[in-house]
């Protein structure tokens, strides 16, 4: 991975913060479509679909943040305990058994860890091995893992960076072909379904490639702090009103 900072692109109009704001509101939407929505309804298959965007976004910023953070123990901590704030919140508002994408996020952040630290191949590669595998445990089990390899491997490099999302979207589109065959769906309907579910991680790469200007927001350098905790709260916060009104409703 590049030892330098991504190189701010003034002429670019979308900073750090607010592609992470972004991330947030369309994880909001998939997370409001999976607890209060029927399955079947258009409003679901629309809103689950803008919430792939967050994902590979995460998985982006997790290696850009791996690089710059001023403390890396600091960073897996925060992670880990608000993953384990979140897990309670997440199960009942989801109806989910897994563990959260804070935890999947955590093991992706060890993973870049190793890479980085551990000089034996091969334990290198077996630790990077465990720690993916891990992640079947966790919200997006396996792709997770699997978009940050790409984004360590693309770090700084544009054209890679492209292929990076090129890759998550069309594993992403495999990935969702597969389990819609397997619930019996004919052959054009999954693939129609698993490609409107990768259209999110397109736009993803888009937005990251074309609009990211590498810079925080005037906001986020007013109020550091501030900024940088929101995002962790609002994780379990929004999960925490959806778990309420799934209960009222």
């Amino acid at each position: 991975m590049s030892p330098t900072a991504p190189a701010p692109q003034s002429s670019r109009p979308f900073s750090r913060d607010g592609i992470k704001l972004a991330a947030m509101l369309t994880m909001a939407c998939n997370h409001f479509a999976i607890a209060l929505l029927s399955a079947q309804s258009i409003a679901y298959e629309v809103l689950t679909d803008i919430g792939y965007f967050t994902a590979v976004t995460m998985c982006f910023f997790l290696v850009e943040g791996f690089r710059y953070t001023h403390s890396r123990k600091a960073y897996a901590l925060r992670l880990l305990v608000f993953g384990v704030a979140a897990q309670p919140v997440y199960m009942l508002a989801l109806g989910i058994g897994q563990l959260n994408m804070l935890f999947t996020l955590m093991l992706c952040f060890l993973m870049l860890w190793v890479m980085d630290r551990v000089q034996s191949r091969a334990l290198r590669a077996a630790a990077v091995f465990f720690l993916a595998m891990a992640t079947v445990f966790c919200d997006w089990p396996l792709l997770a893992a699997c978009y940050t390899l790409l984004f360590a491997w693309a770090e700084g490099r544009p054209r890679r960076q492209a292929f990076a999302f090129l890759s998550a979207a069309a594993l992403f589109f495999c990935f969702n072909y597969s389990n819609y065959s397997y619930l019996g769906m004919a052959s054009v309907q999954a693939g129609l379904h698993a490609g409107l579910s990768c259209v999110g991680i397109l736009v993803a790469g888009a937005v990251l490639l074309l609009g990211y200007n590498g810079r925080r927001s005037a906001f986020a350098l007013r109020h550091p702090s501030l900024t940088q905790y929101f995002f962790y709260l609002f994780y379990p916060g929004h999960l925490a009103v959806l778990a309420i009104c799934r209960a009222l409703l």
